[in-house]
């Protein structure tokens, strides 16, 4: 089994470098904020009847974190899509930000030539390609940031310029300092999950050697929803290993009746709770009962609680900290974080002649 806490094994098993962009999320964020101040848009954008985020992959967990942050608070629906088929209440009235990290994800693409068709106010937001090559041929508002990296591990670009440019537009009432807040928060976090603090003192390395030959189960609820849909994303593409995402109270209605069967499954999976102290009650007592029926079934648990006074911080706090388990649980696996072989050949099965 991989040393965790042999720093001279790091480099050969993670050549592509995953374990540095885990640890730039917190400048990521940062440098994200800077860009989106820099850019203008057009006063017609400022009072869309909706929002609309296309996005797939690496780019569409940026969307739906975005969802889950300013639902309480932002006037209008923020919905994340996907897919090839624009939804019908997408019109003219719509701000629609298409967000490709290479900018030539072919859904997207096709998402943002029927919010065109429709007349929507389009914004994209991407490092080049066909998408950057469209808005400055078309006059959309282009948010282009650079950064080299996998669409997953640029999760500090593809969420904070969203969320800037609803800030921007006075569409999210979320104040600058949440960001300071969150960043301040990683960073301190960061201190006890590095590779250089051994296993005894490091709480992603003892999670991540507490799920090896199991299959994570996340849950999450209210605006961590979308968290622990990015952890399932990461214990996939980093750990290159099944794992599946539960939103609570939902889950209650009918996952919890599944825990009976098979019974072989019972001892190879492991639920982990994405907790907040800023749930309400009913969810603090939905967490509680829930717990019961996984220890009566004898399901291992686990509960990850977020850092921070806000939710920008609780939420991003719990992303970097999934995103360091998923890393040690691939080196766990003798697994190379960054390829992802199985997307590759999908896009070059799918690739148009």
């Amino acid at each position: 089994m991989f040393n965790l806490d042999d720093a001279k094994t790091y480099p050969q098993a993670d050549p592509g470098n995953m374990r540095g962009h885990i640890e730039a999320l917190p400048q990521q964020c940062a440098d994200a904020w800077h860009l989106v101040q820099g850019i203008d848009f057009p006063a017609a954008y400022r009072s869309p009847r909706l929002v609309a985020v296309l996005g797939m992959g690496g780019s569409a967990i940026g969307g739906a974190l975005l969802t889950g942050l300013v639902a309480g608070t932002c006037p209008v629906p923020v919905m994340p899509i996907g897919g090839y088929d624009l939804p019908a209440y997408v019109r003219e009235d719509a701000l629609v930000i298409a967000s490709s990290h290479s900018g030539n994800t072919e859904e997207t693409l096709a998402l943002a030539t029927q919010a065109e068709e429709r007349g929507a106010r389009i914004v994209a937001v991407t490092s080049g390609g066909e998408l950057a090559a469209q808005a400055e041929t078309k006059g959309w508002p282009l948010v282009r940031f650079h950064y080299a990296s996998a669409p997953r591990a640029a999760l500090g670009y593809s969420f904070t310029l969203l969320w800037g440019i609803l800030h921007r537009l006075d569409i999210s009432k979320d104040t600058p300092s949440d960001l300071e807040e969150a960043i301040a928060v990683m960073t301190a976090w960061q201190q006890e999950l590095v590779p250089g603090v051994p296993a005894d003192h490091n709480p992603a390395k003892q999670l991540a050697w507490r799920l090896v030959d199991r299959a994570p189960v996340i849950y999450g609820a209210g605006f961590l929803a979308p968290v622990a849909r990015r952890w399932k994303g990461q214990f996939n593409e980093n750990s290159k290993t099944w794992s599946f995402w539960e939103e609570l109270p939902e889950l209650n209605h009918n996952a919890v009746v599944g825990y009976e069967m098979p019974e072989s499954v019972t001892d190879r999976i492991a639920v982990i709770f994405l907790r907040t102290p800023l749930e309400d009650e009913r969810i603090q007592a939905r967490w509680e009962a829930t717990a019961d029926l996984l220890h009566k079934a004898d399901v291992a648990l686990e509960t990850v609680w977020g850092h921070g006074t806000g939710k920008l911080a609780q939420m991003l706090s719990l992303i970097h900290f999934g995103d360091y388990v998923s890393y040690y649980l691939a080196l766990l696996n003798r697994i190379d974080p960054t390829p992802v072989e199985a997307i590759d050949y999908l896009k070059q099965r799918l690739a148009k002649p």
